[in-house]
């Protein structure tokens, strides 16, 4: 028999040995990183689930909002079960959390400008100065708001232009609401000649104002806000629903036109007076043909 056989047989057993040894050492550890994953795996979903149902109970939360808070809460915790699985295997979690946290500070400076955005993106969801459905103007921007994005926000013109604005621009930007309050308040100027009859002008802005659509509180008010150079201006101010500003107030201009016309109430517009002086010579007071005549403008009047 060769000599080498009892030698082969040796280091066979030696590891089998070793490697029941080893098995024997891990089946623990493998059965519990199992039981650990899926039993994190199912506590990931309840948490997503649940969270998502607690936020639904409350009205002014935004389905962005909840959406992304219930699926970070179930990656957070697929993160924190992934490490607990790599440690029951020796695996030193320290270093593994060393290097997610240079990651994510390596993935954020490069998307710092995206970063930016969906922190821009939360705080319009939380604070909500607009909503879907409002018109709003930002500026360099303005139009009704269709989407909020975690990202950017959608708008569409009064042109019917579609506009997508980065949130991170909304944020940093004074925003008027225009669609917000329900009342709004309104002022019309408008001149008549000082030879018309005052009080006769402000009877007719009093029955505009009587509008059903005019809202009697606050009340209206008409009023002389100065004596203009070529006219004395009336104020008419008065509130309404914000649904009926652009109508209400194009419709009082066209009746204040056309019952001041009826009134025989005149509105003046800008005149100029041109004085035609011919220029005087010397000679006799003749004048002189190579000498142009001398224009006199007068103040433009209001």
């Amino acid at each position: 028999m060769d000599v080498s056989t009892p030698n082969l047989v040796a280091a066979a057993n030696d590891a089998w040995d070793a490697l029941t040894a080893l098995i024997v050492a891990y089946a623990f550890s493998a059965v519990g990183a199992v039981l650990i994953l899926v039993v994190g795996w199912m506590l990931a979903g309840l948490a997503e689930r649940y969270s998502y149902a607690a936020m639904g109970r409350f009205r002014h939360v935004d389905e962005t909002i909840k959406r992304f808070i219930s699926k970070a809460l179930r990656y957070l915790i697929l993160i924190l079960v992934g490490v607990t699985v790599l440690s029951q295997f020796g695996v030193q979690t320290t270093s593994i959390i060393t290097a997610l946290g240079a990651a994510s500070l390596a993935i954020g400076l490069a998307l710092q400008g995206t970063l930016q955005n969906i922190a821009a993106g939360l705080m319009l969801l939380f604070l909500r100065p607009f909503r879907v459905g409002e018109y709003i103007d930002a500026g360099s921007v303005a139009g009704t708001v269709i989407e909020i994005g975690l990202f950017a926000t959608e708008l569409r013109t009064f042109d019917g232009l579609y506009v997508m604005a980065p949130n991170s621009s909304l944020w940093g930007t004074p925003v008027k609401n225009y669609s917000r309050n329900t009342t709004r308040r309104t002022d019309i100027i408008v001149g008549i000649s000082y030879d018309d009859n005052i009080p006769l002008a402000r009877s007719i802005l009093q029955e505009l104002a009587d509008d059903e659509r005019v809202l009697s509180d606050p009340a209206a008010m008409i009023f002389v806000t100065e004596l203009g150079a070529s006219s004395v201006n009336l104020g008419l101010r008065y509130w309404s629903h914000s649904g009926d500003f652009e109508t209400l107030r194009s419709y009082m201009h066209e009746q204040i036109k056309k019952r001041f016309d009826d009134a025989g109430i005149s509105i003046p517009f800008p005149q100029q007076d041109v004085r035609y002086m011919p220029m005087q010579s010397g000679d006799g007071g003749k004048g002189d043909a190579s000498k142009p005549p001398l224009i006199l403008a007068g103040d433009q009047q209001d």
